[in-house]
């Protein structure tokens, strides 16, 4: 258990986010020439430098990769009242998706060049209500195990005092990089 206050850890990942926009691209999508002959971390690490674009869904939802290494992928993302479900509570699928890309992103950020994947489960508890009174979380995503075909991770939505909101689990499939982009 880490015994940084959470005022502290707070103010560090707001530096961090602050950072990171300041360099990011504008959201869009990658073109495979971009992506071909990155392995998985290198394509988070240009979107990180600003070199490739973050996913329009980032924008959308107002969240963010923060970090990323092989194995572990961390976004962090700012409850909202825009993100409010009827019951007066940050929507389940608001939740869903900052674990579903850092759990899945977790597998990513393990796979060789020419290689990608898709999400074929992705298993969620909420243990405690999210709301805008809680500044920041992280959902923090982390390999259990990657073979050729099938990747696994799992993940835990934070505060940043240590608060559990949800944690997750999945399972990719991974595939080829197509050679060329599906017609929109």
């Amino acid at each position: 258990m880490s015994t940084t206050a959470p005022h502290d850890v707070l103010a560090v990942w707001q530096q961090r986010e602050a950072e990171l926009r300041a360099r990011f691209a504008k959201p869009g999508l990658s073109r495979l020439d971009q992506l071909q002959g990155k392995t998985g971390l290198d394509i988070f690490q240009a979107m990180m430098n600003g070199e490739l674009p973050p996913p329009p869904i980032t924008e959308t939802l107002d969240y963010l990769l923060v970090e990323a290494e092989h194995g572990r992928a961390v976004f962090q993302g700012k409850p909202l009242f825009r993100h409010y479900n009827p019951l007066g509570t940050v929507h389940g699928g608001w939740i869903a998706t900052l674990l579903d890309s850092a759990v899945a992103c977790a597998v990513h950020s393990t796979l060789p060049a020419g290689k990608t994947y898709t999400t074929v489960e992705l298993k969620l508890n909420y243990v405690k209500a999210l709301t805008d009174k809680v500044p920041l979380v992280r959902a923090i995503g982390q390999v259990i195990h990657v073979g050729g075909r099938m990747g696994t991770a799992d993940g835990r939505l934070v505060g940043p005092d240590g608060t559990l909101y949800a944690h997750a689990s999945t399972t990719c499939f991974i595939l080829e990089l197509p050679a060329s982009t599906p017609p929109r």
